[in-house]
């Protein structure tokens, strides 16, 4: 066996899973840059799991729709009435035969009133009662047919009851009724507001409850659901189904005050519990027979499995996956499913307690910290698709600047670059081994020459948030890109400036957690005059760094500035365009260098980016959404390198 140790960072998954919160986050990236924004990223993470890993809410439901459809294959809702009518046509062709050898004149008159039975279970069981059968093993199988029957319709009534009882007879028949009486009383008394005695109740008849409640309401609830189940039994069946199933329930139930408690409690249930599928018809379609209690068994799991499909589905308002019933879900799919929708639960909670989200206002947000992992995700992914060109991995890793020693070290830290101090470092490793001739260095040992840097490169990345964007299918790789920049410089460049710009019809100073914020602007306008006057003056602020701007759209300026108000023009305006030319000659006559990723290739904007690589020296690119990261960041990093 193997074991992997990792130090703590706060992403892992406290439950112990092979999914890290970094993880989940990554399998929401497409949605949060695709500005569903954090709360429906979840619901669709949540919804289609992760392929392999982690069945998600749709996984389950289409198991449980298919637990389902094989429930109604094989349910044949007129099973119950068959088997009672097999069971007596059984029993009377034996006392048919028994008479048969018989001479004298009672056997032809019991014979005749044979003959006279009415043609349903109910109206021949009700006749048998007072007939005595010539032959003992008719009156015998009959005898065990009523007390079968009481078990079967109580079984249908209340789970489990019946075997609590052991028998429906004398005492135990007396006791069932005692306990549906105090049940009812208990529950009348509990709506007018009187204290009740559930512990006393369960002292007295707890042994006929197997499944141990622990409440009032949960009790009820159990009882409820089975008499549902019940009332869809009848509720399926035409008519005279019905009417022969009721008549026979009640010849079941032949003593009065037995049949009232029941009738008592079933109109109170179904007050109580009114969102249960009273009298719902339920489609089946097998041909097979079962029992009447099978019977509502099986209708019992129907609506299981039909309540859980809801749950899962959560197309109403308010739905939360703690709608899922456990022991539902348990008694449907196992255990297993149990787990997974456990963990479809910890997800956001592990999120949060990452760091990653978080939840203000009741509304989930990605955090800076989140903003930063999605970055560093992004990168990880231009990397790969840049691994095979080293110039694009440029390993000079000068965070920048004219670095000067400060006389002290530090620890270093994944992803620091500078000078080793090695003999402090060499130092650190006696110290934990002891004396060696031949010490071992571990990745906690190390230390870096503190040295003192300046900004070294300035960089203000304006991102065309205008409506086009999203239309067209830019919006993802572009915001993606932007994160993936973000986390290069942090990571391997942590003294460089980064700026984020926005515009549409305005230009505006985003933070990268913005990137991941819900829906996008509704707005028609490519403000890149105000872009560009924007990016000037967070640039100015930096005046010995190497400068520059990286520019991403899809069109070509269609509004500008007219004191503190945007104009729009579509198509655009000789206006808007001399105003942006201006304001990007002024940016490039200060020493910023510009450059443009078109994800387009119209004419107007070509002639017009044209226009403004001619005016400013400074460089266009056309490039694919596909492409859009590992462009930026490979002429990023070659630049740099430069």
């Amino acid at each position: 066996m193997r074991a992997r140790y990792s130090r703590w960072d706060g992403t892992q998954d406290p439950l112990g899973s092979d999914l890290s919160a970094a993880e989940l986050l990554d399998a929401m990236s497409d949605d949060l840059l695709g500005g569903e924004g954090a709360e429906r990223a979840l619901r669709r993470l949540l919804r289609r799991g992760m392929q392999g890993r982690l069945p998600g809410l749709d996984a389950l439901g289409r198991r449980v729709r298919e637990a389902a459809r094989r429930e109604r294959s094989r349910l044949n809702l007129g099973g119950p009435l068959a088997e009672v009518r097999e069971r007596l046509e059984e029993i009377l062709e034996t006392e048919r035969r028994t008479l048969s050898f018989r001479a004298e004149e009672g056997a032809r008159l019991a014979e005749q009133f044979l003959d006279s039975l009415p043609p349903d279970p109910a109206g021949q069981i009700a006749e048998l009662r007072n007939y005595r059968f010539a032959d003992p093993e008719a009156q015998r199988r009959f005898d065990e047919l009523l007390a079968w029957l009481r078990e079967q319709v109580m079984g249908s009534y209340f789970r489990n009851l019946s075997q609590g009882l052991r028998s429906m007879t004398g005492e135990n028949l007396q006791r069932a009724k005692d306990m549906l009486a105090e049940l009812n009383d208990m529950v009348e008394a509990r709506e007018r507001g009187e204290e009740i005695d559930f512990e006393g109740f369960m002292r007295r008849y707890g042994d006929l409850f197997p499944d141990g409640p622990r409440r009032l309401d949960e009790l009820l609830e159990g009882m409820a659901r089975r008499m549902a189940a019940m009332s869809r039994l009848l509720g399926s069946m035409s008519p005279e189904q019905r009417a022969a199933l009721a008549a026979l329930a009640e010849q079941a139930l032949a003593d009065m005050d037995l049949q009232f408690q029941v009738d008592r409690l079933s109109r109170s249930l179904a007050g109580m519990f009114p969102d249960l599928p009273w009298d719902e018809p339920a489609h089946a379609g097998g041909e097979g027979e079962a029992s009447m209690q099978a019977t509502v068994d099986a209708l019992e799991r129907l609506s299981d499995y039909e309540e859980l499909d809801r749950a899962m589905a959560a197309e109403y308002s308010g739905a939360s996956l703690e709608d899922v019933d456990e022991e539902r879900l348990r008694r449907a799919l196992g255990e297993e499913a149990v787990h997974d929708v456990r963990r479809l639960r910890e997800i956001e909670r592990a999120l949060e307690r990452a760091g990653l989200v978080t939840r203000a206002g009741g509304r989930l947000q990605v955090t800076p910290r989140g903003a930063r992992k999605l970055g560093e995700r992004a990168l990880v992914r231009v990397f790969e698709r840049l691994r095979r060109d080293r110039e694009a991995t440029h390993e000079a890793r000068d965070p920048g600047g004219q670095a000067e020693p400060t006389g002290q070290t530090r620890p270093w830290r994944f992803g620091d670059a500078g000078q080793i101090a090695v003999q402090r470092t060499v130092f650190n490793a006696l110290l934990r081994e002891g004396a060696s001739s031949a010490p071992r260095l571990s990745p906690d040992d190390f230390e870096l020459v503190e040295a003192e840097t300046r900004t070294e490169a300035a960089t203000a990345l304006l991102l065309d948030l205008s409506f086009s964007m999203p239309l067209r299918g830019h919006f993802m790789p572009a915001r993606r890109m932007a994160l993936a920049l973000q986390a290069l410089i942090e990571g391997r460049y942590p003294h460089d400036a980064l700026y984020l710009v926005g515009f549409s019809d305005y230009a505006r100073r985003m933070r990268p957690e913005d990137l991941t914020s819900a829906g996008w602007e509704r707005t028609y306008g490519t403000n890149m005059q105000h872009a560009f006057h924007l990016a000037g003056r967070l640039l100015a602020q930096h005046p010995r760094a190497t400068r520059q701007v990286i520019m991403v759209t899809d069109g070509e300026p269609t509004a500008h500035l007219e004191g503190e108000q945007a104009v729009f023009s579509w198509p655009p305006a000789p206006r808007t365009t001399e105003l942006t030319l201006a304001e990007a000659i002024r940016l490039s006559r200060a020493g910023v260098t510009l450059n443009v990723f078109m994800l387009e290739d119209s004419p107007g904007l070509v002639r017009f980016m044209e226009r403004l690589a001619r005016a400013t020296n400074g460089r266009v690119f056309v490039a694919s959404d596909e492409d859009l990261g590992e462009f930026v960041v490979r002429d990023f990093v070659r630049n740099h390198a430069g």
